[in-house]
């Protein structure tokens, strides 16, 4: 059996992977903000976890923890980026900040995770880079665009780090979930910023209307969505990317259609470009 690096492991999608993969009989190295967090989510203190504080943008405690791991297991198979946070509001509305600090998670974070982890791979010359991004990243919405750009940039870092690291013998997954029934959409996971620009109010107010009438209501079972996740890693020749409910698959094919009527109908202007 293998060893698994998971952040965000306290709760969601996180501790569901944790779940699935520690009834496979993996280890897992299970981080959070709060190492206490994580063990109140298995109070049945199953074998093989360990649980590790580490901040996803401190890269002194990520370091700290794949040691932690590595005394503790001797090796790391696979890595999941899963720690992150919804934000929702017109891409003029939020404030500098805000931004900041969702890159600082959502993107930043997994960059120091995967400092902190690469390394043994690499050395190893095998294991799995799994990253949670979202249907968000492929095909966004209007007032999430922000939270859609921080997935968007982890699909460009995935597909570069596929090429990079194939040639180890280290694979790379982006999974691309759709509305799943975890916490989420809750204060904890989603910040909502006021709708202060009115002239917006018709572009984001059906998605902020959406979010909130959907909490709790969302179609996917984030159960079913660990056993399918654990099940691709495990898999001779994963996919680059793995959509993961029926709302996915549809925003996805959508964009793809949209792409691809677009491109047919410019083509003689893109192709009039050549010297």
């Amino acid at each position: 059996m293998g060893v698994w690096f998971v952040t965000g492991a306290s709760r969601g999608l996180g501790a569901e992977i944790v779940r699935e993969a520690l009834s496979r009989g993996h280890g897992v190295i299970a981080t959070a903000r709060d190492a206490e967090a994580v063990l109140k989510a298995y109070p049945e203190k199953p074998a093989g976890l360990l649980a590790v504080t580490a901040d996803v943008t401190s890269q002194e405690q990520l370091q700290a923890a794949v040691e932690a791991g590595l005394a503790e297991f001797g090796r790391i198979d696979v890595v999941v980026n899963n720690a992150g946070y919804g934000l929702v509001g017109a891409v003029e509305e939020v404030p500098d900040k805000a931004v900041r600090d969702l890159f600082d998670v959502n993107v930043f974070g997994v960059l120091n995770t995967l400092r902190a982890t690469l390394p043994t791979l690499r050395a190893q010359r095998s294991g799995c880079v799994l990253n949670i991004g979202s249907v968000a990243g492929f095909a966004t919405i209007p007032g999430t665009g922000l939270y859609g750009a921080t997935k968007f940039a982890l699909e460009g870092i995935s597909e570069a780090l596929h090429g990079e690291l194939a040639p180890l013998g280290v694979r790379v997954i982006i999974v691309e979930p759709g509305g799943f029934r975890t916490d989420f959409l809750d204060g904890a996971s989603l910040q909502v910023q006021p709708a202060s620009i009115s002239d917006y109010d018709a572009g984001t107010g059906p998605t902020r209307g959406a979010l909130a009438a959907n909490n709790g209501r969302q179609p996917g079972d984030p159960t079913k969505a660990a056993t399918a996740i654990v099940d691709v890693a495990e898999a001779g020749e994963p996919p680059l990317r793995l959509q993961l409910g029926a709302d996915a698959i549809e925003r996805v094919e959508a964009k793809l259609d949209l792409v691809r009527r677009e491109l047919d109908q410019w083509r003689l202007i893109a192709l009039s470009t050549s010297f």
